[in-house]
């Protein structure tokens, strides 16, 4: 179906918004302010008219597996009895151009073009400047009722903003309090902190802690998964979270499997996580016989640029073994990805999810 269509192509789309290399910032952008209803499709449609383009995705809000749908949800049946949302758009995207120049010119035609009841907003996505490593923002202790675009004008006045995202709860749908800012400028990024760490936003009662996000690269330790999540999170790790039966789940849910503990206290591990080719490798157990890649495109999509995904099947059933891979370009996204769909229920099972390390399944 159509639906299927698009949904599979924001799954697989594989924009680089960091994809390193200097040739990558000059044909990668990002479009911001987009039509709440506008699609995936159409967004490549429009900016196809400038010239070719190597991938199109639009960002939406986490998904969640639910064991019944409803009319005003977008779902994907993924098999009997599980259903997966596919969340709404969160009004940006990224479009990656064979070449520099159609990017370039997509900016001088585009930017500014009023869509609906928007006015778009075309840039390149990261510029080709050694300046811009390191310019990731953890944000922690944020009120509850801030929103993406109260987070945004918290920070704007220091710098060009690239990507924002504020972590929720997508059972009660509330803010985690805790996001992330990232920047053009490594040195708008170290002004932000230098003015808003400590400071109590508008609105709270509690000042903020501002933080360069971590970087593999950077350090040798990384903290615990309750760092990027805060103390209310913390404080669920020790046990499996029991809810009431019939209550179905949603992603992520962060119930864990009694194994799950081990798993969480190695996930986040750099000195051996397995950076494959240009991205970081993702181990995923626990998956039902019955799932195909598209299920892993679409889980780990809407974190991040997703490489590649492989889902290993038996050579003479061909149904998964029960584990697989997925490829994520930027090591920020996949901590992020792994964070918000280690421990969440898929059908009857509860995955676990991990950096890939040497002592993983192999492929």
């Amino acid at each position: 179906s159509s639906l299927n269509c698009v949904m599979m192509t924001n799954g697989i789309a594989d924009a680089q918004q960091n994809g390193g290399g200097q040739e990558d910032s000059k044909t990668n952008l990002i479009v911001n302010y987009l039509p709440q209803q506008m699609t995936q499709e159409e967004i490549r449609s429009l900016f196809s008219s400038i010239g070719e383009v190597e991938s199109c995705k639009l960002i939406r809000d986490k998904p969640g597996c639910v064991t019944r749908h409803a009319h005003t949800h977008t779902y994907i049946h993924l098999f009997d009895g599980c259903y997966l949302l596919t969340g709404q758009s969160l009004g940006y995207g990224f479009v990656n151009y064979q070449r520099a120049e159609d990017a370039s010119k997509a900016i001088n035609t585009l930017n500014g073009l009023r869509l609906q009841n928007k006015q778009i907003k075309v840039s390149f996505a990261r510029p080709s400047s050694e300046a811009i490593k390191g310019a990731n923002l953890y944000v922690s202790g944020l009120p509850k009722n801030m929103l993406q675009a109260d987070l945004e004008a918290l920070f704007s006045p220091y710098g060009r903003i690239i990507t924002s995202r504020i972590l929720c709860d997508n059972i009660t749908g509330l803010s985690k309090g805790v996001g992330f800012i990232r920047f053009d400028q490594r040195m708008e990024a170290e002004k932000a902190i230098k003015e808003l760490n400590g400071t109590v936003p508008k609105g709270s009662t509690e000042p903020i802690t501002v933080k360069f996000a971590n970087n593999p690269s950077s350090t040798k330790t990384v903290p615990p998964l309750a760092a990027y999540l805060g103390p209310q999170a913390a404080r669920r790790f020790p046990g499996p979270i029991h809810h009431p039966t019939g209550r179905f789940s949603a992603i992520p849910n962060y119930r864990y499997s009694p194994l799950a503990g081990d798993l969480l206290a190695n996930s986040m591990i750099p000195t051996n996580a397995i950076a494959n080719g240009s991205g970081w490798c993702i181990f995923v157990y626990n998956l039902a016989p019955e799932t195909e890649e598209n299920v892993l495109w679409q889980l780990f999509g809407p974190f991040g640029a997703v490489q590649s995904v492989k889902v290993i099947k038996d050579l003479q059933t061909n149904k998964c073994k029960g584990f697989g891979f997925v490829t994520m370009t930027n090591y920020d996204e996949a901590v992020v990805a792994i964070q918000s769909l280690n421990g969440y229920t898929l059908g009857n099972r509860v995955l676990q999810v991990s950096f890939k390390t040497n002592k993983s399944k192999n492929a």
